[in-house]
Formats: C-alpha cells, structure tokens, sequence
C-alpha cells in the first residue's frame, strides 16, 4: 500500500490499482500546488468532518465531476452534500469496503478549538493497521495501542507539541505520518519533524518526515 500526502490532511491510499482520497480540504488547494486533475482516477472520497481545512464543497465537486467517485461520509457533511445535489455513503460506524480498502468507522471527538461548535468527526481503521483518528486525541484511541501506522496530527490552534507527542507515546505505533501542517512554512515544518523525529527514535517509533506534494510512504 501506497500513503501519499497532498498538503495538509489530503492523503491519498494506493492498493491493487484502486486509490482512496483522503479529506481533500481547502487548505491544500489554496496555492495551487494541489489540483483536481491530480486525482482523475479516484475510486473513492472520505470526508472525515466538515471544516474547511477538511472539505470544500466546490473542491470536491471539481474531483467527482473528473472521476465519479463515491463519496463517503457522516450525517453531518451529508447535509451539505445534499444542497449540492451530490450523493454519497453514510459512515458514521461500522465497516465499508472500498476496492481493496477495508474501512472500519467510529465517531471521534474533535480537540477543543476558540469559539466555535466541534463538529461530528469519524475516525478510521484502515485495512486493520492504519489509525486515522483524524483531529481527535480521546482517550478511547489508547484502544489500537501498537498499531503499525498513526497518522497524526502534527501542529494545530487546538494542541501543542507535548500534548500530541504524549498522545503518540501512550498509542505506540510502529510509524507515524504526521499531517495538518499546512499553514506552516517549510523551514518551521522541517525543524520542528526534525524535533519529533528526534523524541520518537527514542522510543523505536519511526517518525516519517513527508510534508512535501505527493511524497510518501509505502507500508
């Protein structure tokens, strides 16, 4: 399996030809080095909440008018999608399969952020040994202690760095990927995977320094 990232929190998953997209949000779309026609030959889309960061309506309507995706998604942002006249899957809980992606769902609280709702978020296990808790760090995730792959959070107005490294310390992963990192420069973002990569070695967990489009991880 393929993992590669498209800025911020847009994964996109290569397995057996099929290819899954990952929150494909406004934050990696905003300079233009991300575009629709990068993913023409996505099978399927998750939209794991409704901030912008996350989703864009008009982004995701530019993708599926390429490829005819699925679109996979909880209540919440369905209801957007439904103004919009697009359809989509309902997965809030339970398992979906993609092609060759098993999706294992369960809602997951958002970390507080200033002054605003938090919104209904799912998280996923992906084919039983990717955890992407999306923006959650809830205690009830200590439950895939030892998974093979965490995709973290990495920087975000709602944790800081001790926080997110005790977080990843408790699971204890084999990997990490870090992502929502997209409004920081690449000089910050380098010194500071630098800094993680630093504190995970010492607990034998393999920090994976990808910022840059379309790098990546094979698993």
């Amino acid at each position: 399996m393929k993992i590669s990232k498209y800025l911020h929190s847009c994964l996109l998953f290569e397995l057996d030809n099929y290819q899954l997209l990952f929150d494909p949000g406004k934050f990696s779309f905003a300079e233009g080095l991300v575009t629709p026609q990068m993913f023409a030959d996505v099978k399927s889309i998750v939209i794991t909440h409704i901030h912008p960061d996350h989703f864009d309506i008009d982004i995701l309507k530019s993708i599926v008018e390429l490829n005819k995706a699925e679109v996979i998604t909880n209540s919440q942002v369905g209801k957007e999608l439904e103004k919009a006249n697009l359809k989509y899957t309902l997965l809030e809980e339970g398992t979906h399969k993609a092609g060759p992606f098993k999706l294992q769902a369960f809602p997951v609280k958002h970390e507080l952020i200033m002054d605003n709702p938090l919104p209904q978020m799912t998280g996923f296990l992906i084919n039983n040994k990717i955890l992407h808790p999306v923006d959650s760090m809830e205690e009830k995730l200590f439950n895939f202690k030892g998974i093979e792959l965490l995709i973290m959070v990495s920087m975000a107005p709602f944790a800081n760095e001790p926080t997110i490294s005790a977080f990843a310390d408790e699971l204890h992963p084999k990997q990490i990927l870090p992502v929502h990192d997209g409004y920081a420069k690449d000089f910050f973002i380098l010194q500071r995977y630098a800094a993680y990569k630093k504190h995970f070695d010492k607990l034998g967990i393999k920090f994976h320094e990808i910022y840059k489009v379309g790098d990546g991880i094979s698993l």
